[in-house]
Protein backbone atom coordinates (compact mmCIF):
# COMPACT_ATOMS: atom_id res chain seq x y z
CA UNK A 1 0.00 0.00 0.00
CA UNK A 2 1.06 3.28 -0.79
CA UNK A 3 2.35 5.58 2.06
CA UNK A 4 -0.46 7.77 3.05
CA UNK A 5 2.32 10.48 3.73
CA UNK A 6 3.39 10.23 0.05
CA UNK A 7 -0.58 10.57 -1.06
CA UNK A 8 -0.85 13.33 1.16
CA UNK A 9 2.21 15.35 -0.79
CA UNK A 10 1.67 13.86 -4.51
CA UNK A 11 -2.01 13.54 -5.02
CA UNK A 12 -3.68 15.62 -2.16
CA UNK A 13 -7.03 16.10 -4.02
CA UNK A 14 -7.07 11.95 -4.47
CA UNK A 15 -5.64 12.10 -8.22
CA UNK A 16 -2.47 12.67 -9.65
CA UNK A 17 -2.84 16.23 -11.85
CA UNK A 18 0.60 16.45 -14.10
CA UNK A 19 1.11 19.39 -16.01
CA UNK A 20 2.38 18.73 -19.81
CA UNK A 21 4.38 20.86 -22.32
CA UNK A 22 2.51 20.45 -25.27
CA UNK A 23 5.08 22.59 -27.35
CA UNK A 24 7.47 19.68 -26.97
CA UNK A 25 6.74 18.02 -30.05
CA UNK A 26 8.93 15.10 -29.15
CA UNK A 27 7.47 14.27 -25.61
CA UNK A 28 3.65 14.86 -26.61
CA UNK A 29 3.55 13.57 -30.00
CA UNK A 30 -0.33 13.58 -30.97
CA UNK A 31 -3.94 13.53 -29.02
CA UNK A 32 -6.23 11.22 -28.33
CA UNK A 33 -9.51 10.53 -29.19
CA UNK A 34 -10.55 12.66 -26.33
CA UNK A 35 -8.10 15.22 -26.54
CA UNK A 36 -6.01 14.23 -23.68
CA UNK A 37 -2.10 14.57 -25.16
CA UNK A 38 -0.38 11.76 -26.06
CA UNK A 39 3.55 10.79 -25.87
CA UNK A 40 6.36 9.77 -23.92
CA UNK A 41 5.43 12.34 -21.39
CA UNK A 42 2.08 11.68 -20.33
CA UNK A 43 3.29 8.37 -20.56
CA UNK A 44 5.64 9.12 -17.92
CA UNK A 45 2.81 10.69 -15.91
CA UNK A 46 0.51 7.64 -16.40
CA UNK A 47 3.56 5.36 -15.12
CA UNK A 48 3.72 7.22 -12.24
CA UNK A 49 0.18 7.41 -11.30
CA UNK A 50 0.00 3.77 -11.56
CA UNK A 51 3.33 3.19 -9.12
CA UNK A 52 1.03 5.70 -6.73
CA UNK A 53 -2.76 3.68 -7.07
CA UNK A 54 -4.54 6.58 -8.14
CA UNK A 55 -6.41 7.86 -11.14
CA UNK A 56 -4.09 10.61 -13.46
CA UNK A 57 -5.29 13.98 -14.64
CA UNK A 58 -3.40 15.49 -17.70
CA UNK A 59 -2.96 19.31 -17.40
CA UNK A 60 -1.77 20.93 -20.52
CA UNK A 61 0.34 23.61 -20.89
CA UNK A 62 0.78 25.33 -24.09
CA UNK A 63 4.69 26.24 -23.00
CA UNK A 64 6.98 24.89 -20.77
CA UNK A 65 7.22 28.69 -19.36
CA UNK A 66 3.76 28.34 -18.23
CA UNK A 67 4.02 25.22 -16.69
CA UNK A 68 6.88 26.22 -14.24
CA UNK A 69 4.40 29.54 -13.72
CA UNK A 70 2.12 27.12 -12.35
CA UNK A 71 4.49 25.86 -9.79
CA UNK A 72 3.49 25.77 -6.36
CA UNK A 73 -0.01 27.52 -7.37
CA UNK A 74 -2.17 23.77 -6.65
CA UNK A 75 -2.56 23.83 -10.32
CA UNK A 76 -0.62 20.43 -11.07
CA UNK A 77 1.21 17.75 -8.45
CA UNK A 78 4.26 16.91 -11.30
CA UNK A 79 5.50 18.49 -13.87
CA UNK A 80 7.24 16.95 -16.83
CA UNK A 81 9.61 20.08 -18.24
CA UNK A 82 13.26 20.36 -18.98
CA UNK A 83 15.51 20.93 -15.80
CA UNK A 84 16.79 24.60 -15.21
CA UNK A 85 18.14 26.71 -12.70
CA UNK A 86 15.36 29.57 -13.18
CA UNK A 87 12.99 26.96 -13.02
CA UNK A 88 14.41 24.59 -9.61
CA UNK A 89 13.93 27.88 -7.33
CA UNK A 90 10.62 26.69 -7.03
CA UNK A 91 10.15 23.43 -8.60
CA UNK A 92 12.32 20.43 -7.00
CA UNK A 93 13.55 17.96 -9.98
CA UNK A 94 14.22 14.82 -10.46
CA UNK A 95 17.75 13.95 -12.86
CA UNK A 96 16.65 14.04 -16.34
CA UNK A 97 14.89 10.90 -17.66
CA UNK A 98 15.49 11.85 -21.59
CA UNK A 99 17.96 14.49 -23.22
CA UNK A 100 17.09 16.43 -26.12
CA UNK A 101 19.93 17.96 -28.49
CA UNK A 102 20.03 21.37 -29.03
CA UNK A 103 21.51 23.20 -31.96
CA UNK A 104 21.80 26.36 -34.25
CA UNK A 105 20.39 26.58 -37.80
CA UNK A 106 21.88 29.30 -39.74
CA UNK A 107 20.89 30.59 -43.14
CA UNK A 108 22.21 30.14 -46.65
CA UNK A 109 25.61 31.62 -47.32
CA UNK A 110 26.42 31.63 -43.74
CA UNK A 111 30.48 31.89 -43.08
CA UNK A 112 29.29 30.32 -39.39
CA UNK A 113 30.66 26.53 -39.71
CA UNK A 114 31.04 25.47 -36.04
CA UNK A 115 28.94 26.37 -32.42
CA UNK A 116 31.33 28.40 -31.13
CA UNK A 117 31.36 30.85 -34.02
CA UNK A 118 27.73 32.41 -32.78
CA UNK A 119 28.62 33.66 -29.95
CA UNK A 120 30.37 36.85 -31.04
CA UNK A 121 29.76 40.22 -30.58
CA UNK A 122 27.19 41.69 -33.69
CA UNK A 123 25.36 37.97 -34.12
CA UNK A 124 21.98 37.70 -33.12
CA UNK A 125 19.97 34.77 -32.43
CA UNK A 126 16.22 34.23 -32.69
CA UNK A 127 14.78 31.72 -30.30
CA UNK A 128 11.70 30.42 -28.64
CA UNK A 129 12.18 33.01 -25.31
CA UNK A 130 11.54 30.65 -22.22
CA UNK A 131 12.11 27.22 -23.83
CA UNK A 132 15.12 24.95 -21.63
CA UNK A 133 17.89 26.11 -24.08
CA UNK A 134 16.20 29.45 -24.53
CA UNK A 135 16.98 29.81 -20.67
CA UNK A 136 20.51 27.78 -21.03
CA UNK A 137 21.73 30.54 -23.84
CA UNK A 138 20.47 33.35 -21.14
CA UNK A 139 22.94 32.25 -19.29
CA UNK A 140 25.83 30.98 -21.25
CA UNK A 141 25.85 33.86 -24.41
CA UNK A 142 28.45 36.44 -23.86
CA UNK A 143 28.72 38.38 -27.41
CA UNK A 144 25.61 37.61 -29.30
CA UNK A 145 22.38 39.35 -29.25
CA UNK A 146 19.39 36.88 -28.24
CA UNK A 147 16.36 37.59 -29.74
CA UNK A 148 12.76 35.63 -27.86
CA UNK A 149 10.16 34.86 -29.50
CA UNK A 150 6.68 33.42 -27.44
CA UNK A 151 7.11 30.19 -29.41
CA UNK A 152 9.80 28.11 -31.78
CA UNK A 153 7.37 29.28 -34.50
CA UNK A 154 7.57 32.35 -33.93
CA UNK A 155 11.52 32.33 -33.37
CA UNK A 156 11.59 30.65 -36.88
CA UNK A 157 9.21 32.82 -38.46
CA UNK A 158 11.47 36.36 -37.00
CA UNK A 159 14.38 34.07 -38.61
CA UNK A 160 12.88 33.91 -42.19
CA UNK A 161 12.33 37.44 -41.67
CA UNK A 162 16.12 38.05 -42.27
CA UNK A 163 18.93 39.99 -40.76
CA UNK A 164 19.96 37.09 -37.98
CA UNK A 165 22.96 34.80 -37.81
CA UNK A 166 21.24 31.77 -36.40
CA UNK A 167 18.00 30.22 -35.46
CA UNK A 168 18.34 28.09 -31.74
CA UNK A 169 16.30 25.16 -31.79
CA UNK A 170 15.83 21.38 -30.96
CA UNK A 171 17.68 19.66 -33.71
CA UNK A 172 14.49 17.77 -34.58
CA UNK A 173 12.57 20.77 -35.24
CA UNK A 174 15.16 22.36 -36.71
CA UNK A 175 15.58 19.56 -39.48
CA UNK A 176 11.89 19.86 -39.89
CA UNK A 177 12.06 24.04 -40.23
CA UNK A 178 15.21 23.52 -42.83
CA UNK A 179 12.75 22.54 -46.04
CA UNK A 180 11.45 26.34 -46.19
CA UNK A 181 14.99 27.18 -46.45
CA UNK A 182 17.06 26.63 -49.20
CA UNK A 183 20.67 26.68 -48.54
CA UNK A 184 19.97 26.97 -44.71
CA UNK A 185 22.65 24.37 -42.59
CA UNK A 186 21.87 22.78 -39.25
CA UNK A 187 25.44 23.35 -37.28
CA UNK A 188 26.73 19.78 -36.19
CA UNK A 189 27.22 19.16 -32.37
CA UNK A 190 25.40 20.91 -29.47
CA UNK A 191 25.27 23.90 -27.38
CA UNK A 192 23.38 21.96 -24.91
CA UNK A 193 21.34 18.99 -24.04
CA UNK A 194 17.84 19.45 -22.67
CA UNK A 195 17.29 17.59 -19.54
CA UNK A 196 13.49 16.37 -19.71
CA UNK A 197 12.74 15.77 -15.70
CA UNK A 198 9.84 15.57 -13.33
CA UNK A 199 8.85 18.67 -10.63
CA UNK A 200 7.50 18.83 -8.12
CA UNK A 201 6.45 21.61 -5.49
CA UNK A 202 9.84 22.33 -3.01
CA UNK A 203 9.56 21.29 0.75
CA UNK A 204 7.29 17.79 0.04
CA UNK A 205 10.25 15.21 1.10
CA UNK A 206 8.51 11.88 0.43
CA UNK A 207 7.68 13.29 -3.00
CA UNK A 208 11.10 14.23 -3.80
CA UNK A 209 12.66 11.15 -2.83
CA UNK A 210 10.13 8.96 -4.85
CA UNK A 211 9.71 11.01 -7.74
CA UNK A 212 13.71 10.76 -7.88
CA UNK A 213 14.00 7.28 -7.23
CA UNK A 214 11.32 6.25 -9.73
CA UNK A 215 12.93 8.02 -12.57
CA UNK A 216 16.27 6.27 -11.73
CA UNK A 217 14.40 3.11 -11.89
CA UNK A 218 12.44 3.56 -14.99
CA UNK A 219 15.94 4.39 -17.11
CA UNK A 220 17.46 1.02 -15.81
CA UNK A 221 14.38 -0.98 -16.13
CA UNK A 222 14.22 0.34 -19.69
CA UNK A 223 10.92 1.87 -19.27
CA UNK A 224 11.88 5.43 -20.94
CA UNK A 225 13.84 3.17 -23.62
CA UNK A 226 10.57 1.67 -24.55
CA UNK A 227 8.52 4.64 -24.33
CA UNK A 228 10.54 6.44 -26.58
CA UNK A 229 10.72 3.03 -28.88
CA UNK A 230 6.39 3.03 -28.53
CA UNK A 231 5.74 7.12 -29.88
CA UNK A 232 8.69 6.39 -32.73
CA UNK A 233 10.18 9.38 -31.18
CA UNK A 234 13.93 10.41 -32.93
CA UNK A 235 16.41 13.00 -31.54
CA UNK A 236 15.56 11.52 -28.14
CA UNK A 237 17.40 9.72 -25.79
CA UNK A 238 17.85 7.83 -22.39
CA UNK A 239 19.71 10.46 -20.19
CA UNK A 240 22.26 9.07 -17.77
CA UNK A 241 22.01 7.09 -14.72
CA UNK A 242 22.89 9.74 -11.08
Amino acid sequence: MTNPALLEELAPHGVLRAGINMSNFLLVTSRSSNGDPEGVSPDMAAAIAKRLGVPLKLIPFASPGMVADAGGTDTWDIGLIGAEPQRAAKIAFTAAYAEIEATYLVPAGSTITKIADVDQAGKRVAVSGRSAYGLWLERNLAHAELIRADTLDDATALFMQGGFDALAGLRTGLLADISKMPGARILDGQFTAVQQAVGCTRGLDAAEAFLRDFVEEAKASGLVARLIAKHGVAGLSVAGSH
